[in-house]
């Protein structure tokens, strides 16, 4: 089994046993208050490897877990607002995003649907929500940039299942545990950043500064 640190694992091994149900599931799960970056993909390549012949099915499903997830963020972000999205992210980075958006909003919404984890994608849909972008170029936004991430990950784990199973049977071990040690001395060093800013007085996030140019006599 691939990356079960991602996920729980009763979770995880109950969306595998649902195949491509499951990555429809996972699809909402991803877009949820605690996204799981990366385990779409890693569940998609397991079962493309696994079962060859059904690459394009577990590619079509996932696409549409893709779709459905962002559409259940883009409708939060109609219900709630610009609310929606500064509640997740910064207000700073969330008018980044709405800049974005004035420029290209097809766009903003292809490129962050195509590109890989850790580049986060769930802020997009819902910003698009608040600012009412059309449901319709949402869809085809998103569903045209999953459609080639996936079925170009289920091709290849279909085409090098023999390779990608060979190596996380022999380096799981070495590599599970070395994402466990980052994962744990990234929560010390958050706790002791949060802590530290809370005792100074300061806002845990530190908020961008105006920069000023001076003229020097």
């Amino acid at each position: 089994m691939i990356f079960p640190f991602v996920l729980p694992l009763s979770l995880w091994s109950w969306l595998e046993r649902l195949g491509g149900v499951g990555l429809v599931l996972l699809g909402l799960i991803d877009n949820s208050p605690i996204p799981l970056p990366g385990s779409m993909d890693a569940l998609l390549i397991i079962l493309a490897a696994h079962q060859k012949g059904w690459w394009w099915y577990y590619a079509i499903m996932a696409t549409i877990g893709g779709i459905v997830g962002a559409y259940a963020g883009f409708m939060l972000g109609c219900k709630e607002g610009k609310e929606a999205l500064e509640k997740k992210i910064s207000k700073q980075r969330a008018e980044k995003v709405y800049k974005k958006f004035d420029r290209g909003g097809f766009w903003t919404l292809f490129i962050a649907a195509l590109l890989p984890p850790p580049v986060p994608f769930s802020p997009f849909p819902i910003a698009a929500g608040a600012l009412n972008y059309p449901r319709r170029n949402l869809v085809f936004a998103v569903g045209s940039a999953r459609a080639i991430r996936y079925f170009g990950l289920a091709f290849l784990a279909r085409s090098y299942s023999k390779e990608i199973f060979g190596f996380f049977h022999k380096y799981y071990k070495p590599f599970f545990w070395t994402l466990i040690g980052l994962a744990v001395l990234g929560g010390i060093a958050a706790l002791i950043w949060t802590w530290k800013r809370k005792r100074e007085g300061k806002p845990v996030i530190p908020q961008p500064t105006d920069k000023k140019t001076t003229k020097v006599a």
